[in-house]
Parts: structure tokens; sequence; C-alpha cells
């Protein structure tokens, strides 16, 4: 943990109680500060330290706040300077000042990863029509802004000139640089690594997904866990319940059975002050934070602490289908030729007559021929079918006339065998989709294309398996398509062929199963079922601000081993806090029972009180850190 050494309060509060322990040490061993100077000497040191503690108990007090820890405080000082226990009013005070900051110093460091965010954020851009630095809050979109090697890119935009690579880890989490040209997408608050470029702006200052990223990474604060609420609600009966009991233990002693009164207030005093709920309080929050804050740092945006706990608990994820577990770009999988053609004359061919479409099968096709080293031939007279394929005159191949589509397409215009039939039979059950191809003399070939799945798609559903959670698809691809690719990953469950209602209406019945369930989309058409959820988590966020708004959780890349890393995170948060809050209750329990039966002592009750919320923040920090 960071200590703000340099902070002079903070020094002088470090120099006060290492005063106030020396005087209390040695007054145990007799050595005192003589009469009448030691009530002066340590009221300095509590008024000093404690005045804003005392202060605010004398404010319950008048309020009847029978629920401030400060009031706990202040009856605990007035009860020990009456008993002529100064030393040990001032170690309660100066010790009870000392944790309430350890806990701010907890928060502060939980949140450093969220601070170093806003840290990063330029306040300027270079304007290229008025040359100068502008306000980003002036900005305009469409505005050309230069960009130095170096700098931060202070808004959202597209490149127009020049290229660079750009460290986008502050909004991905992606430690590689990516490389940029052209028409090339950049982010706010990203790093604009060796490349002098200029940027068209595409989002005001407020509106870009750093900003948003900013702003909903501390609205997160706000949305507490469920523990986090129970601890707070439970601190308000606490304390009084614990003043009335401290009441009880010094009038039934004294009154009733007519023993010592001195020694059974400082009993009383004891229970005050060592039932005081500082490292209960403490422990939900630190812990929470720096949860967020290492999520963040691995570029998943975690709307609150309720969300890091409640994946601690899903039993089922559901994960849609395209750009969740594949790519979301069909690329060839097989070129399978036939009558004599070509493997070459298929692909070149099929590549000049698509080279005119932007749909993303006929993009696919001209990638793969030329990725083979084939250019696409020269064609002309470029007709497209709509849902059936497309036509063009191949100037290359004797003028031949190029169809390509699906099969019944060439079959509206052209013979086709029983092999050719076959063959596509076989790879739609395979989940595969077909390009069928004619240059006019029956079937040529056939190009089969699939959504590429991701490398690490089948090692993260196991990991998901390895965390007893059961994983489930649902597409609004064809079952067959779904289930080729569901055998491949490894997931047994699949629903395909749904829409985006289907999908809500899935999740709706997974919740009954499961009680729990995350469900993984793109956050666009997922909306509904992402909503529907336990905890909706959204792929490659950056940039969508559908995404971003929708998701529980935005993930800002593409990485889906972030979704079980969460989960192992949010178990691990969850089980730090039942940790913290279990040891916390312990100590303060031994010291209440020793308070009961006669035997506390003033001193060590507040000193491990202290001494337990600075291990429940040391322990909750370590959280900032976890990388398993």
């Amino acid at each position: 943990m960071h200590l703000p050494l340099k902070d002079k309060k903070f020094i002088f509060l470090l120099c006060a109680i290492a005063v106030v322990i020396t005087l209390e040490v040695l007054s145990i061993f007799g050595i005192n500060i003589p009469m009448p100077y030691a009530p002066f000497v340590f009221g300095f040191f509590i008024l000093i330290i404690g005045h804003e503690v005392l202060w605010k108990g004398l404010k319950a007090a008048s309020r009847m706040n029978f629920s401030s820890i400060n009031l706990l405080m202040l009856i605990a000082c007035i009860g020990a300077f009456y008993l002529k226990e100064y030393p040990e009013a001032a170690v309660v005070i100066v010790l009870y000042v000392l944790g309430e900051r350890l806990e701010d110093i907890g928060i502060e460091n939980s949140k450093s990863a969220l601070d170093a965010l806003v840290s990063k954020a330029p306040k300027t851009a270079f304007v290229k029509s008025l040359q100068q630095q502008i306000a980003i809050d002036k900005i305009e979109t469409g505005t050309i802004i230069q960009v130095k090697p170096g700098e931060m890119i202070p808004l959202d935009g597209v490149i127009v000139s020049g290229e660079t690579t750009v460290d986008e880890a502050a909004i991905t989490g992606e430690p590689i640089p990516q490389d940029k040209h052209s028409n090339d997408k950049v982010f706010a608050g990203t790093l604009n690594r060796n490349g002098f470029i200029e940027i068209e702006t595409t989002k005001l200052s407020a509106d870009t997904t750093f900003s948003k990223i900013i702003r909903l990474t501390f609205e997160a604060s706000a949305n507490k866990s469920e523990t986090q609420k129970f601890i707070q609600k439970f601190s308000k009966y606490y304390t009084p319940t614990i003043i009335v009991l401290s009441i009880l233990l010094f009038c039934i002693p004294v009154f009733v059975f007519g023993q010592d009164l001195n020694h059974w207030m400082l009993q009383a005093i004891t229970l005050l002050v060592i039932a005081c709920p500082c490292a209960l309080v403490i422990s939900t929050p630190v812990a929470i934070y720096a949860a967020i804050g290492n999520a963040s740092s691995k570029g998943a945006l975690v709307k609150g602490g309720k969300y890091i706990e409640a994946l601690a608990q899903v039993k089922a994820i559901a994960l849609d289908k395209t750009r969740t577990i594949t790519y979301g770009n069909p690329v060839v999988s097989d070129v399978i030729t036939l009558n004599n053609t070509s493997r070459e004359e298929l692909l070149a061919c099929t590549a000049g007559a698509e080279i005119f479409s932007e749909h993303p099968l006929a993009l696919a096709i001209v990638d793969a021929s030329r990725s083979e080293g084939y250019e696409p031939h020269k064609t002309e007279l470029y007709k497209s079918h709509l849902g059936k394929g497309a036509t063009a005159k191949c100037l290359v191949c004797e003028d031949e006339i190029i169809y390509a589509g699906k099969l019944d397409f060439i079959k509206e215009h052209h013979g086709t065998d029983v092999e050719a039939e076959r063959i596509v039979e076989q790879l739609s059950q395979s989940g595969k989709t077909s390009v069928v191809v004619s240059f006019g003399k029956g079937v040529a070939g056939i190009l089969a294309l699939t959504d590429e799945i991701k490398t690490d798609s089948a090692e993260v559903i196991q990991a998901i398996k390895d965390l007893k959670i059961e994983p489930v698809m649902l597409t609004g691809d064809s079952v067959r398509a779904a289930h080729h690719v569901a055998q491949q990953v490894g997931i047994n469950t699949v629903y395909g062929g749904l829409l985006p209602e289907d999908k809500a209406e899935k999740i709706k019945e997974l919740l009954k199963q499961y009680k729990s369930v995350a469900m993984v989309g793109d956050g666009i058409n997922d909306a509904p079922a992402l909503a529907q959820s336990t905890v909706g988590i959204a792929m490659g966020a950056a940039g969508s601000d559908t995404a971003i708004e929708t998701a529980n959780i935005a993930l800002m890349n593409d990485k889906l081993s972030l979704i079980p890393f969460l989960v192992r995170l949010g178990r691990k948060t969850l089980m730090r806090i039942k940790i913290n809050t279990i040891g916390a209750v312990a100590v303060k329990l031994i010291f209440i029972l020793l308070a009961f039966l006669g035997f506390s002592n003033l001193v060590f009750a507040i000193a491990a009180d202290v001494g337990v919320t600075l291990v429940v923040i040391l322990l909750s920090l370590q959280l900032m850190n976890y990388s398993e």
C-alpha cells in the first residue's frame, strides 16, 4: 500500500502516535507525567489530532444520532478522562484517527488505476485550420487536428493523413500497440507512438469513448455491491446496539451487584472502542475498488461492485456466436474444383466477379484469391441477383460468363451434377456456406466459407467449464452453423436461428434453470438479452456507444479470455470480503467477550482494531495485482 509520507498532516499524525504510545508504555511501568500537567498534555494531543472526531461526536449527540461511530469515540474519550486514564484517552483518539486515515488511503490506492485514466486525458488539441492549441471541449466534430509522435490523442476520430502506431492500452487493455493508417479509427486517451498524423474528429470531448469509460467507471462507486449495502445497513443498527450493551455492561455489575464502578466503566469504554466497525465497513469498498481497477487496467469496464459479486455467482454463461466465439468475418475454408477447372482459374475468375460487391462473402473470396497469389481477373457487365448470386463477363478466360451464388441460382441457368449437390449438402451439414461457380459449362467448382473461430475460443470455453459454469450458445445463425461451431469449441447446449427477442426469452428460461446467468454478446443486436441477464457482458465495445451503455460489463477489446478471468476475479473478491469480514468480527468478538468477563484492556483493544483495519486494507489491495 502506498502511504502518503510526503503528506505533512500524515507525518504529524505518525509523530503524535509515536509520542502518545511512548507515554502510554511509560505509564504502564509507573512513569507518569505529574499532575496537574497530565490532563493538559494528553488533552492537547486529543484536541490537535482528534478535534474533528470530537466535533462530529458532539453533533451526533445533539441530534440523538446513536448510529454515529464518532459518538462512540466521544463517549470513550470522556469516560477515560473521568477515570483519569489520560494516556488511554489519547491513544483511543489518535489510533482511531489513524484508522480513518488508513481507510482513506486504502480507498485512494484502490482507485489509483481509475485515477490514472483521468490523468492521461489531454486537455487541448492542435487545430490545423487555426494553427494553435484549443481546449478540447471547444472543438466541434469534423475538425482536423494534428497529433505529434509521443502525444496523447485528444479526441475520437479518423486518420485522414499519416500513419503511426498507437498504444490503445488505456481503452482496450491491449499491451501491443496497433498500426494505424488512413481511414482507421483512433480513440481519445490513447498514445500516438511514432508518427505525425492528422485526425478528423468524430465526437465531442464529452462523448468520446475515453470520457464514457471515465464517467461510467466512477459512477460504479454508486452502484454498491449487495455485501456493501448489507454492511452499511447493518452498521446503522450495530452501533446503537453496542451503546446499549456498554450501558448494560456498566450498570448491571455496578448497580445490581455492587461491584467497582471504575473497573466496569473502563470495560464499558473498551467495549465501545473495540466494537467500532471500522474494519467491517472498509472491508468491502476497498476490495471492490481494487477489483474494478484491476479489471479496468485489462480493458474491462465494470459498472459497479454488484456486478463483480454477481459474476462470482453465475452458474451459466450464454454466448453469442458471431463476433464473440468467432471473428464475425467469413473466410474461404474449402476450394473444391470440378470438371477439370484449375484452382487458379476458379479463384481468380470468381474473385473477378465478386470484386464489384461489398457483400462479406464476396470480400472473403477476393481476399482468398489474392492471399494465394492470384490477382482477380478483369471482368465487365457485373450484375447482382439479390439473395441469389452474381454474374459477370470475364475478359481473361475467353470472354466466358461467370455465374457465382447459391446452388439453385446455378440450376436456373445451367445443369448441375449429383456430385456438386452432394458436396453442397455435405458442406451445409458442416455449417459452411457454399458459393457454387459455373462458367457456362456445368459446375466449375465450389467455394466453402465459414465464420472463422477465434484461436482462443475452445480454450476459454474449457476454462469456463473448469469453473463449474455451463456454457450455452445463443445465435441468430442457422442451427447447423451453430452446432458446427459449438462442436469445435466444446459447447453442448446450442440454440440457433434466434431473433434478438428470442435470445431474451432464452435468457429468461436459463435464469429459471440456473438462477444466475451472464450473457456475452456484441451489445447491438444482443441488447435485449444483455439487459435480461444477471450480468450483461459486451464484447469488443471500443467505439460502440450501444455496447458501452447497454452492458453491465464492457470488454473494450475482443479478448474472450477476459471472461473466465473476471469470474475468477469476482470469486476472489467475494472470498476476500468474506475473510476480511470474518476476521474483523472474530477480533471484535474476542475483545467484547473479554470486556464482559472484565479482563479487556483499552489500549490493546484499540491497537487490535487499527491492526485489523490495516490488515483488511492490505489484503484487499492485493486484488489490484490479481492475475491468475
